[in-house]
């Protein structure tokens, strides 16, 4: 299944799967750091989930921001 951006504002950027049951989210934080995490609703075919992770830097948020894509893909 595909992930479109759906929002980019200077400190966040968010994509949401296209069947609207998950999003990824990286946010930056005020010490600069990034924050990563997935949400998945109580709704989507695979139930719900949520994981969260921190960055040093946008590149590293950027990959964790696809692996938690990826993972939490569905065909």
């Amino acid at each position: 299944m595909a992930w479109d951006q759906t929002e980019t504002v200077d400190t966040v950027t968010e994509w949401e799967r296209t069947d609207g049951t998950a999003t990824v989210r990286i946010r930056e934080r005020p010490d600069g750091r990034f924050v990563v995490r997935v949400d998945r609703l109580q709704q989507a075919p695979e139930g719900p989930a949520y994981e969260r992770a921190t960055a040093d830097d946008r590149d590293d948020a950027e990959t964790l921001a696809e692996t938690f894509r990826e993972q939490f893909d569905v065909q």
